[in-house]
């Protein structure tokens, strides 16, 4: 089980590390859950595969949820967490935002906001999943409801609750749509059978046409939030490591 502790910032954060974090790296993660549900303790799990496999210590943060709290305010949430990192003295070029689900869309809704502020950008990003058009458009999204969970109705769902009548092709809300230049480099990793991967295949092109370095990994067949199930699921584990090695890639051990 990892150590956890609380953080003293203004958003709820918890801090959890494993043997084999390094304290040269410093994960800061999104949970999944439409931006409506889920929080740091229905991803432990979770958490503690990634820390391990990253060799690195994480950062979780539970950021308001809609419809109490609609769009931006978890995005509000993200940025402030990543200030107070950076403030507290956590390098940069030591800091990866990880992100699965709604919490992957999180992730590019907080560099977007970041870059405009002119913070600098973490060392790289890993989105796992990430919702990245809230317009939910592409074939996959008809032609994978048989392999996937998610339905359109349940992400219409999600999307007006988050939105709460704001526009879904705003680029913070909908990153597909988002001036991209000048982000880190990214881990995009997904499924072939999710209803989001039409979108996901745009954005990585799109992305990688701005000059973002993107290390696109998509396992055939899998569903959306496959990555959660590593503990019966091979390809999930798998899928967790490989994400790992490419933080221990962006940031290396130091001398």
């Amino acid at each position: 089980m990892p150590w956890i502790e609380r953080l003293g910032c203004g958003t709820p954060a918890y801090r959890l590390t494993v043997p084999a974090s390094a304290p040269c790296r410093t994960l800061l993660f999104f949970h999944a859950g439409g931006f409506t549900s889920c929080s740091t303790a229905d991803h432990l799990d979770l958490c503690a595969r990634l820390a391990d496999a990253a060799g690195a210590g994480i950062v979780s943060v539970d950021y308001r949820l809609a419809p109490e709290h609609p769009f931006p305010a978890a995005v509000e949430d993200a940025l402030s967490v990543y200030r107070y990192l950076l403030e507290g003295g956590c390098l940069p070029a030591q800091l990866v935002p990880v992100g699965i689900s709604a919490g992957g869309t999180l992730v590019l809704s907080m560099l977007l906001a970041g870059r405009s502020l002119g913070l600098p950008m973490p060392a790289a990003a890993v989105l796992l999943s990430p919702a990245v058009d809230l317009l939910f458009q592409g074939e996959s999204m008809i032609f994978n409801q048989e392999t996937d969970w998610l339905t359109p109705d349940r992400l219409e769902a999600m999307r007006d609750d988050y939105l709460a009548g704001h526009d879904p092709s705003d680029p913070l809300a909908s990153p597909l749509y988002a001036d991209l230049e000048g982000l880190p480099p990214l881990f995009v990793q997904a499924g072939g059978g999710e209803v989001l991967i039409d979108g996901i295949r745009a954005f990585v092109e799109t992305a990688r046409l701005e000059g973002v370095p993107v290390t696109f990994d998509c396992v055939d067949g899998m569903f959306h939030f496959w990555q959660a199930f590593a503990g019966v699921l091979p390809e999930a584990a798998e899928a967790i490591e490989r994400a790992g090695a490419f933080v221990q890639r962006c940031v290396p051990e130091e001398e």
